[in-house]
């Protein structure tokens, strides 16, 4: 029994023993950054914040014309219509306010729904270059801040190569 057990914990210090981890760093921005479908992403993203934009000027036309004319005409008007106005003014002035608080919200959420498909496509060749090359953890460097980094083990090369996009110099 007890010859069973001494073989059996030697043959898990031996499996501990032989499984090494392989670790590698990524800079996943600079490869986002080149990716040929980020500028399309950036275009988007121009687009829809000048849509906000338009829309927001729009708002605000309208506000400032109503108080404009409130203003013209105020001396001819009852109290109660005088009331009925000013409530109407303050209720575009609350959603012009809402409205611009929820512009930055916006273009974030557009920004990660326009770049959920570019990270899939960096996680996809992420895995491969980590499959190929025996890795069994990919760090990325921005954010996790790393003290020290040694080069060979950084994948970005790898993952540069893995989406066929053109070799531009390599910050490092």
């Amino acid at each position: 029994m007890k010859s069973k057990i001494t073989v059996l914990f030697i043959a898990l210090l031996s499996t501990i023993s032989i499984a090494q981890t392989k670790v590698g760093t990524i800079d996943s921005d600079y490869i986002m950054s080149l990716m040929p479908e980020a500028k399309v992403v950036f275009e988007r993203s121009q687009a829809y914040g000048a849509k906000l934009d338009s829309s927001f000027s729009l708002k605000t036309q309208d506000f400032q014309a109503k108080v404009q004319n409130f203003k013209n005409k105020e001396e001819e008007m009852g109290e109660l219509m005088k009331k009925t106005i000013i409530k109407e003014i303050s209720a575009l002035e609350e959603d012009i306010k809402k409205y611009q608080s929820n512009g930055n919200k916006l273009m974030q959420l557009k920004k990660n729904e326009l770049m959920r498909p570019l990270y899939k496509i960096l996680n996809n060749a992420i895995n491969t270059v980590a499959k190929k090359n025996g890795y069994t953890q990919i760090l990325t460097t921005k954010g996790n801040q790393f003290a020290y980094i040694d080069e060979k083990f950084d994948v970005t090369k790898l993952v540069i190569a893995e989406l066929g996009i053109q070799k531009q110099e390599i910050k490092k």
